[in-house]
C-alpha cells in the first residue's frame, strides 16, 4: 500500500495548485480566484463601492461641516476641545 502511494504522488504534476503553502495565501488565492471567475459580482461589487463613496463622501461635505475650525482659531484648537468637554462634563453633572 505504501509504494502504491508513493507512485501515484510521484505522478502528479508539479505546478503552483500543488505546492504547499501557509495558510494567508491559500486564503487569498482563494478570493482571487472567485473575484476573478465572477460576472454578476463585479457589477455588484461596483455598486458598493460607488455607494461607500457617496455615504462617506458626498454626504460628509453637505450633512457634517468642519465645526472646528469655524469655531477654534488656528493655534487653540484643542484649548476649545478641552474647554468644551469640561463645559459639558460639568453641565451633566450638575443637571442629571
Amino acid at each position: 500500500m505504501r509504494n502504491l502511494l508513493s507512485r501515484t504522488t510521484m505522478n502528479t504534476p508539479n505546478n503552483d495548485s500543488t505546492k504547499k503553502t501557509g495558510f494567508w495565501c491559500r486564503a487569498l488565492e482563494l478570493y482571487v480566484d472567485g473575484f476573478r471567475n465572477m460576472r454578476l459580482g463585479k457589477t455588484l461589487w461596483a455598486i458598493i463601492l460607488i455607494k461607500l463613496f457617496i455615504i462617506f463622501v458626498v454626504l460628509k461635505l453637505f450633512f457634517f461641516p468642519n465645526f472646528l475650525s469655524q469655531h477654534a482659531t488656528d493655534g487653540d484648537k484643542a484649548g476649545y476641545v478641552s474647554k468644551e468637554l469640561v463645559g459639558r462634563g460639568t453641565y451633566h453633572q450638575q443637571h442629571p
